[in-house]
């Protein structure tokens, strides 16, 4: 006879779902546009630094600018939430009543 777990109690109770984490699909959604974000930053920047060429300071800082742009967004891509350490919230079902006493049950 194949018995649930939840029936014979081997198994911890649910996790509340309001303590679940993002999905892992949810994370890599979030990863991939904070990525695409950086890296359309840097064609702009290159833009930028050709039309003010003529100010070489400025230039020079949007230059500076677009070098590490793809390393960050590579490293931003690849990095998931970090776990959580603290213990989860789960539902316990306690079968105590709202009043504090007990009632006596009349059989008929």
């Amino acid at each position: 006879m194949n018995r649930s777990p939840r029936r014979t109690g081997e198994e911890a109770d649910p996790v509340l779902i309001t303590e679940a984490a993002p999905s892992y699909d949810d994370q890599h959604a979030a990863r991939k546009r904070k990525y695409m974000l950086m890296m359309s930053l840097r064609f702009p920047c290159l833009i930028l630094a050709g039309i003010f060429y003529h100010t070489w300071w400025l230039a020079l800082l949007f230059v500076a600018l677009s070098v590490p742009l793809p390393w960050v967004a590579v490293l931003i891509a690849n990095d998931r939430p970090p776990r959580k350490a603290e213990e989860v919230n789960r539902y316990r079902h306690e079968a105590r009543a709202i009043e504090g006493h007990s009632h006596p049950v009349i059989d008929g």
